[in-house]
């Protein structure tokens, strides 16, 4: 398809900088199949959502990913921003970061950064490839930990506070790994879980370590020629057999985020429709309109970014006119939109 295809017009008003509290109060988008619309809050799941629902949800952690420190020598400032590990063990790792500094970093470069040693090793573009040394006893994974900030999205303009530790934090969050958060869960409390419990709502996870190229945009025109990023999955076993057994009673499997449709999705049993296998790998799934879900019925979700994979993945899940319509309506109420934002409701679309 085409980026265009995707394209929306969004008031950078709307672009939420804070979330909401308490996190089941933002606003719910509500869009069946018929092309209903209603306007909801969150909390309602409780209503909205019908017993015997299995709930997936990705139970990765964000790491505090922004690293700040200063060039050794020269003293200027640099800032890393974790991506992926190639190898890590105790106090040390050599790492794939997204670099910044007042010059760039060249090989053999060594950078101070808050109880870490880095020492550039090699540059590739605008990444740079690094060995983190963790100073003082620690693991190399405690000590970005503290020496860390919350890597917040390139929309939210303004500085992180210690209230983005928590909020930019879901819940779930127990496989540390990923370098933004799986929104659509943050606006989950433990309430709101025990309430669907006690309806009759069931639960599962599975695990999509979010990486950095979530936040890129197709620069092609047609979004077959998009290099898809790679992110690592798992789909637990407990998983797979809540899954088979929301299909031998009838139930609708929902997917909390995007996050949670790839690496279903990803995981799709090919001979047996509906279910999933066990297991996990490196997902690049680019799903658009044309693409048949297997597994998904239906999907909580934020609102994307325009001409984003993410967006064509909602055009997918409930057809382009649906999704055109939602985020035409969602705009005129003024919703807020992305990361700290609103939510929307959907039924898929069946051809």
């Amino acid at each position: 398809m085409k980026i265009s295809d995707l394209h929306y017009d969004l008031p950078e008003g709307l672009i939420a900088q804070n979330p909401v509290e308490p996190r089941d109060s933002a606003r719910l988008l509500v869009a069946a199949a018929s092309g209903l619309e209603r306007h909801r809050r969150v909390r309602d799941l409780v209503d909205l959502v019908a017993p015997g629902t299995l709930v997936v949800v990705n139970d990765t952690r964000v790491r505090k990913a922004r690293l700040r420190g200063r060039k050794r020598g020269s003293g200027g400032a640099v800032e890393f921003l974790l991506h992926r590990p190639f190898e890590q063990a105790g106090d040390r790792g050599r790492w794939e970061c997204m670099g910044r500094a007042s010059k760039p970093l060249r090989e053999g470069a060594v950078v101070d950064f808050a109880g870490i040693e880095a020492t550039v090793v090699e540059r590739r573009g605008k990444m740079v490839i690094a060995d983190l040394v963790a100073l003082g006893g620690i693991s190399l994974e405690a000590a970005i930990e503290v020496a860390g900030d919350v890597p917040l999205p390139p929309y939210i303009t303004r500085a992180t506070n210690e209230q983005d530790s928590a909020r930019y934090q879901t819940i779930f969050a127990r496989e540390i790994g990923a370098s933004a958060a799986p929104t659509a869960s943050l606006h989950f409390t433990r309430e709101l879980v025990e309430a669907l419990k006690a309806k009759g709502v069931h639960f599962a996870t599975t695990t999509l370590h979010v990486g950095l190229g979530t936040f890129e945009t197709p620069t092609v025109e047609d979004l077959d020629d998009h290099p898809m990023h790679a992110e690592p999955y798992r789909m637990p076993e407990a998983t797979a057999e809540a899954i088979a057994e929301a299909r031998a009673r009838r139930a609708p499997v929902l997917a909390v985020g995007t996050t949670v449709v790839r690496a279903l999705e990803s995981a799709a049993d090919p001979q047996r429709e509906g279910h999933v296998i066990a297991g996990g790998g490196e997902t690049r799934l680019l799903i658009q309109p044309g693409f048949r879900y297997r597994v998904v019925d239906k999907l909580l979700t934020n609102f994307h970014l325009p001409e984003s994979t993410l967006l064509a993945l909602v055009g997918a899940f409930v057809g382009l006119d649906t999704m055109r319509a939602v985020y035409r309506e969602a705009v005129a109420a003024e919703y807020r939109f992305f990361s700290y934002g609103d939510a929307m409701l959907l039924e898929r679309s069946i051809p």
